[in-house]
């Protein structure tokens, strides 16, 4: 397989044209692997890869290559979790087309329905979409699936856990039956698997087992902090990369815009990226960040989930995100298709102890380190000054050299012993010495040297004044401290106070708790119960261990042991007719607003808190008298 080249797959010239257009070199393996299957071959095909390694071309390039000519009918379907996503994969199909067949149109919720009528009623041959909006458009008549050529399931375990499901067998049952089916998944739970058993007459199953794991091609660090430290680490941290370039995850929109504006106001340029904006104003900030008019992104996991970014230099979790699969997901977004990045996760003193779930699902790859201090950080900008004023790196000294277990990952041009790098101006007594060593190495035949400078006798008064008074070293003290003082400034940084140690919180100790979210409330006919006999059909816990249930008017909360919780989630997946079930924000977010009422907490799970309420009812069912969840036909986060 590694010497195996595009023309070796079976595409056409005009498709080998915009491959090398794209600049694509040799085909990753997982498009090797789909390529050539969905060219010529019959049947389904299930395909395992992970996120950035070369999935939409997989499907993009057989389409491209096939449905080359103008059609009465839609031929191919991409069925896409998110509108970005949607977004995303139309222009990547568009800029892989060769002439100007396939036509292709993105369909998803949160945009003008007009504008979709009308671009599908010209006429398409492929459409992009999320499973609500295309339902939609199939009851409005918009869309007819009857002369389906291909159906494509993107990002198919993702839409599973939003509870997409019922909507992808839905959209199954109005697509004609000579439709092909690809459906790509980074894991293979046995939703998926029960899905093909249904749908799929004949299907292969095709894994790439060369891939490394999203999370294995990012360096990866824990910091444990106080909350109100999180604002004074992340700007060491971005102070410390010579080039950072990365996304913040927030867990809620109202935290996404507020650090966001609390970024811009220390003098980094920021936005935020959340479910409340506009479609059009999504697209504006994310065109400006893939531009690199903004340093850093700070968004919500559903708004950010899909977006593909060249080349991030590191990806925050601002707190510890709700379960080890959104760690993966988020820590994908950097180091991706062999790329290196860093991902840095911000931990509470209360929460260090579930860190064992995130490190398994790091692969034991998460370490931890401290904030990089304010000494490491002032040696380093004077570093750099030093660069730029043509001095050339300074070498670092053992006394700066950091622990290997607990030091920040900042580069290795930390300047010397901290008591060198404070602004008075006899710190700067190196400087006149490197300067001058610059100066005399640069050639003196330049044409800047040669140019006269009408000026030079203002200047060259200045200067000797200034040493006539100061000597030569003070007056060049004195002008970088005019010039630089403020990058060289101990008072822009505060002081990080050490977590409490707590008893028990390495290890030992009561049992852990975590908190769970269930997408099913009081409309659909949950009752503290109802909950707890699900939860124990689940686990098999005794009632004295399932605490805390609150049950709000669409979704409940509950308290279980830790290694319980993980169990309840796994076999809710695995289940049919069990309404979705994850981990939930930090026990006391979320709390109801004072004054609106028990039926509005005020931090929801972020993938339940932008148009994702889950409908559906209790019934009771069977002989033994259990209640089952029947999902109801308004099924979870339409579009």
């Amino acid at each position: 397989m590694d010497t195996l080249n595009f023309e070796d797959l079976g595409l056409s010239d005009k498709t080998l044209e915009a491959v090398h257009r794209k600049g694509f070199e040799a085909p990753t393996p997982i498009q090797a692997l789909t390529i050539p299957r969905l060219l010529n071959g019959e049947g389904d095909l299930i395909a395992r890869a992970m996120t950035g390694t070369g999935k939409t071309a997989a499907f993009g390039l057989p389409l491209v290559d096939r449905l080359t000519a103008r059609s009465s009918a839609i031929e191919a379907l991409v069925l896409e979790p998110t509108r970005e996503l949607a977004l995303q994969v139309t222009g990547e199909l568009d800029s892989l087309r060769s002439g100007p067949y396939p036509r292709v149109a993105p369909v998803y919720g949160g945009s003008s329905m007009g504008d979709q009528f009308r671009r599908l009623r010209a006429g398409v041959e492929v459409v992009v979409g999320t499973p609500g909006r295309v339902l939609d458009h199939i009851g409005r008549g918009s869309i007819d699936l009857s002369e389906l050529k291909y159906l494509i399931l993107d990002e198919a375990d993702e839409m599973l856990d939003m509870g997409f499901v019922d909507d992808i067998e839905e959209v199954l049952g109005h697509c004609g039956p000579d439709r092909r089916v690809l459906l790509f998944s980074a894991t293979m739970p046995d939703g998926i698997l029960a899905v093909a058993k249904r749908h799929f007459a004949d299907y292969q199953i095709v894994e790439d087992s060369t891939v490394t794991e999203a999370t294995q091609l990012a360096d990866q660090f824990w910091i444990e902090l106080r909350d109100r430290d999180r604002l004074e680490a992340l700007c060491r941290f971005m102070d410390a990369a010579p080039d950072f370039y990365g996304i913040v995850f927030t867990t809620t929109k109202l935290e996404a815009q507020r650090l966001a504006e609390e970024l811009e106001n220390c003098g980094y340029s920021a936005d935020s990226l959340h479910g409340d904006l506009s479609q059009d104003r999504r697209e504006q900030i994310l065109a400006r960040f893939r531009a690199r008019k903004l340093q850093v992104l700070v968004a919500t996991d559903v708004a950010a989930r899909g977006i593909d970014i060249e080349k991030l230099s590191h990806v925050v979790n601002w707190s510890l995100p709700f379960d080890p699969e959104t760690y993966v997901h988020r820590v994908g977004r950097t180091g991706r298709a062999g790329n290196a990045g860093t991902a840095l996760t911000f931990v509470s003193p209360d929460d260090s102890r579930r860190l064992y779930r995130f490190k398994r699902a790091s692969g034991d790859s998460l370490k931890r380190i401290k904030v990089p201090s304010i000494d490491e950080l002032l040696g380093l900008r004077r570093s750099r000054l030093l660069e730029r004023l043509g001095a050339g790196p300074a070498a670092p000294s053992a006394e700066a050299a950091p622990a290997a277990e607990t030091a920040a990952p900042v580069p290795e041009t930390v300047a010397a012993a901290p008591e060198t790098v404070a602004a008075a101006p006899e710190t700067a007594a190196a400087a006149p010495a490197a300067l001058a060593a610059s100066e005399t190495a640069a050639p003196a035949d330049t044409d800047d040297a040669a140019a006269p400078d009408p000026d030079a006798e203002l200047w060259n008064g200045l200067a000797d004044e200034l040493i006539g008074r100061l000597g030569a070293q003070g007056a060049l003290a004195r002008v970088l401290r005019s010039a630089y003082g403020s990058e060289l400034d101990r008072s822009r940084y505060h002081e990080i106070a050490e977590p409490p140690v707590r008893r028990g919180r390495e290890g030992g100790g009561a049992a852990e708790g975590a908190r769970l979210f269930i997408g099913a409330g009081k409309k659909s006919g949950a009752n503290p119960a109802r909950l707890a006999g699900l939860i124990k059909r689940l686990t098999g816990l005794p009632d004295r261990l399932i605490n805390n249930i609150e049950v709000y008017e669409t979704f409940s909360f509950l308290d279980l042991p830790s290694e319980a919780a993980d169990k309840a989630i796994a076999m809710a997946r695995r289940a049919d007719g069990i309404p979705p079930i994850h981990l939930a924000s930090p026990r006391g977010e979320e709390r109801p607003l004072p004054g609106k009422g028990r039926g509005r907490p005020e931090h929801r799970p972020e993938h339940r808190a932008e148009g994702t309420e889950h409908r559906g009812e209790w019934k009771s069912a069977g002989r033994q008298g259990k209640p089952k969840f029947k999902h109801g036909k308004g099924r979870p986060g339409r579009g």
